[in-house]
């Protein structure tokens, strides 16, 4: 783990998740990019008949920017403050989840944060973030998580053998091996989305063990899927974690997403930082 981009909806003033992303970095002896996207003016394109009032949207964009662009030193500063001392500020123009897509493709873990106080923090919009991650890890941090790194001294997984699950541990390596103690919160087996003839096995603690980590692991139960959420959040609150790995989107997106699921019931609850693939 080189490289970590951590999204800050703000170039004023720093939030949880950017300190959460420093230590991080700094524990890693990776590099942090600090980013910060602005709403493409071109959005607003039809909204406007006169071609003077759009071209003072573009100057006020562009003196935007500019001003954001200017805050790389106060991050600089900021992250250094925290013991992180390799670290760059973006600037980007667009749709928030296509900018970080495109920047994370150069970097191994994407951190962000979540509130609903904040426009990007809400439950849909990191929804969004996640998704359009592609193959990059995010770590969603909640508003009033702990950002001290000693708490990764005990990482849970939420296991239900489904492809998701698998991806977000091969994607938490380097997390999971850096932890004291890994706990294997097993839920209920999910079915395969296709029928098929055969599946390979797979032994989950055997995997660990094989990449030297010391393995305990718990049986959870649950009737629904907010159940199992609360099952999985209960689970890694008594066993101490400081970090949940999980995969996301078991469903298809909009049943998942949008109707509800294991996944947005822990990111609306979680109290400590969760790392998600899907």
């Amino acid at each position: 783990m080189r490289d970590i981009l951590v999204f800050s909806e703000s170039f004023k003033r720093w939030g949880g998740s950017v300190e959460y992303a420093a230590r991080l970095a700094c524990a890693f002896d990776a590099h942090l990019t600090g980013i910060w996207v602005c709403a493409s003016p071109m959005a607003a394109l039809p909204s406007f008949e006169e071609p003077e009032l759009f071209a003072e949207l573009l100057d006020a964009t562009l003196d935007l920017e500019k001003e954001a662009a200017a805050s790389a030193a106060a991050f600089e500063a900021h992250v250094l403050q925290l013991g992180q001392r390799k670290a760059s500020w973006q600037v980007a123009e667009g749709y928030v989840p296509e900018a970080l897509a495109l920047a994370g493709s150069w970097h191994d873990l994407l951190v962000t944060g979540r509130s609903d106080h904040a426009a990007w923090g809400s439950l849909s919009s990191v929804g969004n973030i996640v998704l359009g991650a592609g193959d990059l890890p995010c770590i969603v941090v909640p508003e009033h998580a702990p950002t001290q790194l000693p708490a990764l001294d005990t990482v849970a997984i939420a296991w239900n053998g489904s492809i998701e699950a698998m991806r977000a541990v091969h994607a938490a390596l380097p997390l999971l091996q850096s932890a004291r103690r890994v706990v294997i919160l097993r839920g209920e087996q999910r079915p395969p989305v296709r029928m098929t003839a055969w599946l390979p096995p797979f032994d989950l603690a055997g995997y660990l063990l094989r990449h030297g980590m010391t393995v305990e692991s718990r049986t959870l139960r649950g009737g629904s899927e907010d159940d199992v959420g609360a099952a999985l959040l209960g689970a890694a609150g008594e066993v101490g974690a400081g970090l949940l790995v999980m995969g996301a989107y078991g469903h298809t997106r909009f049943r998942e997403w949008v109707l509800g699921g294991v996944t947005r019931h822990v990111l609306a609850h979680a109290a400590l930082p969760v790392l998600l693939r899907h």
